[in-house]
């Protein structure tokens, strides 16, 4: 639950951010509903239906399982990865000081801790015995 929030949070808080100094260009960004980073938020949308799902139910459901989670995982580092290939290429990673790698696109880097927590859900579900 902890990594569906993080992610839907990190979507929209900016990811990239230019200009907006002094002396420069208005400060222009864009967040998570961006190009691929769509996929992040599309991920943490589905992980919370899979989180809420076992209490919809009256009986055991089988989508609750760590493929489920994993799959999930995998098309959010996707959508997180091919984003920030983009934003590179664009040059929204240009910045003067290393600071500015956190203040200047705080939503990528909480939508990058999200996933790292989904991912190791999935492993750690995968891990338990299985369910009798």
């Amino acid at each position: 639950m902890l990594a569906a929030i993080l992610l839907l949070v990190g979507c929209v808080l900016p990811w990239w951010t230019v200009g907006g100094r002094p002396g420069e260009i208005p400060a222009l960004s864009g967040n998570g509903f961006e190009g691929a980073g769509i996929l992040v938020f599309l991920a943490a949308v589905a992980c919370l239906a899979l989180v809420t799902l076992p209490y919809a139910a009256e009986r055991p459901v089988g989508a609750d399982r760590w493929p489920a989670y994993a799959l999930l995982a995998v098309g959010g580092w996707l959508g997180l990865g091919l984003r920030g290939l983009d934003l590179l290429g664009s040059g929204a990673f240009a910045i003067s000081e290393i600071g500015e790698l956190a203040t200047r696109m705080p939503g990528l880097w909480i939508a990058a801790v999200g996933l790292v927590i989904l991912s190791r859900a999935a492993f750690e579900i995968a891990s338990e015995p299985p369910r009798g």
